[in-house]
């Protein structure tokens, strides 16, 4: 087991997994047992809010174009520009990660139940895993991820390798993982792993 890099009150499984693993149906289990769960991407959507710090920054940057009429960040058209231009890209990176970090962290203090759970994807490349005492891998077949994702984001096999292409392999993620979680099979069956799983980071915890 690690011991967080940086000092946090609570005891943090590090929840992870590739695209279309489903991540959030575990995570929704965890919250039916009281746990508390902190989300990077939902973090990554609030610091880009109207008004906010980030999104500010980013009409700076790319000019007004990068708005949907509601005010909201265009994700597509922002996808768009820094999947043609890695200047582009590691400005967003330097921008947001921070903001993003600093926003995890306050969540992972603030957390109130006997562990917390911070569900991230690039848990591992981002190294956010210093932050946990545990980690768990919400782990499918390639197959089954791109079926998955192509199903629920309803976009292009071409799309779906790409992202998967700039996570970390699979096979590396199985290795770094404290516990893997196999997510492909009857829900039911997941369930009742998680809840073994469960007492034993109930015991870490204490």
């Amino acid at each position: 087991m690690n011991k967080p890099a940086t000092k946090i009150n609570n005891w943090v499984l590090g929840l992870t997994g590739g695209i279309g693993c489903g991540k959030t149906a575990v995570s929704n289990m965890f919250e039916e047992l009281g746990i508390c769960v902190v989300d990077a991407d939902i973090i990554a959507r609030q610091v880009v809010a109207p008004n906010s710090t980030g999104l500010n920054a980013i009409i700076e940057h790319f000019g007004e174009g990068i708005l949907l009429p509601d005010g909201t960040l265009n994700r597509a058209a922002l996808r768009t520009k820094i999947f043609t231009n890695n200047d582009d890209k590691e400005w967003l990176n330097a921008l947001l990660h921070p903001l993003i970090r600093e926003k995890i962290l306050t969540d992972l203090n603030n957390a109130s139940s006997a562990y917390v759970v911070l569900v991230a994807p690039l848990l591992f490349e981002n190294k956010l895993n210093k932050y946990c005492n545990r980690t768990l891998l919400i782990d499918v077949p390639h197959p089954v991820q791109i079926e998955r994702t192509i199903k629920r984001d309803n976009i292009s096999l071409e799309q779906v390798n790409s992202i998967i292409a700039s996570q970390m392999p699979r096979e590396e993620k199985q290795q770094k993982a404290d516990d893997i979680l196999n997510n492909d099979r009857d829900l039911s069956l997941v369930h009742a792993e998680l809840v073994v799983l469960h007492k034993n980071y109930l015991q870490y915890a204490v």
